[in-house]
C-alpha cells in the first residue's frame, strides 16, 4: 500500500511543481475547491467503512472541515467574481482523488485504516507545500491570499493528527 501512496504523491507533486510559474487566481480557487472535495470525499468513505474511532472521527473532522472552507472558497470567488478555472493541477487531484478511493473501497479493517490514514498523511504535506510554494506566491488577490494563509494552520494541524493516528496504527 506503501507504493500506491508515493505513487500518488509523485502524481499530485509533479503538476503542482510544474505549474508553480503563472497559477491564475481563478486557477488557485479550482485548485482548493478540487483538493478539498478529495478530502471530504475520502473522509465519507472512512466514516462509512472504518471500525476505528480514531478514523472515523479523522474521517468526519475532514468532512466538516473541508467542507467549511470549501463553503468560504466558494463564498469568495462569487464576491470576487472569480470563475474557477479548470487546469492540470486541479485535474491531477480530482483524478488523484478517484483513484484513491477507488483504491480505498478494495480494503477493509486494518489495511484500510492504515491506507487511508498513510494518504491522509502524504495528501496534507503535499497540499501544505502546495500552498506554501505555489499558491500563496502566485495568488494576486489580497483576499485570496488571505483565505490561503488562513487555513494554511488547520491543514499543518490535520497533517500532525494524521501522524499521531498513524503512529498509534503502527503498534
Amino acid at each position: 500500500m506503501r507504493v500506491s501512496t508515493l505513487t500518488l504523491m509523485v502524481c499530485l507533486a509533479a503538476p503542482m511543481a510544474a505549474s508553480a510559474q503563472g497559477v491564475t487566481d481563478p486557477q488557485i480557487a479550482a485548485i482548493v475547491v478540487t483538493a478539498n472535495q478529495v478530502d471530504v470525499d475520502a473522509g465519507k468513505l472512512a466514516v462509512a467503512t472504518s471500525k476505528n474511532a480514531d478514523v472515523k472521527q479523522f474521517g468526519q473532522m475532514m468532512i466538516d472541515a473541508h467542507t467549511a472552507v470549501n463553503k468560504q472558497a466558494t463564498e469568495l470567488v462569487t464576491k470576487l467574481h472569480v470563475t474557477p478555472q479548470d487546469n492540470p493541477t486541479a485535474q491531477s487531484l480530482k483524478t488523484g482523488g478517484e483513484k484513491n478511493v477507488a483504491q480505498l473501497k478494495t480494503l477493509s479493517g486494518a489495511a484500510f485504516d492504515k491506507a487511508y490514514i498513510d494518504h491522509e498523511v502524504a495528501y496534507h504535506q503535499q497540499v501544505l507545500d502546495a500552498i506554501d510554494k505555489t499558491l500563496i506566491p502566485s495568488a494576486s488577490n489580497a483576499e485570496l491570499k488571505s483565505l490561503l494563509q488562513t487555513v494554511r494552520p488547520a491543514i499543518a494541524a490535520h497533517l500532525e493528527h494524521a501522524k499521531g493516528i498513524q503512529k498509534k496504527l503502527e503498534k
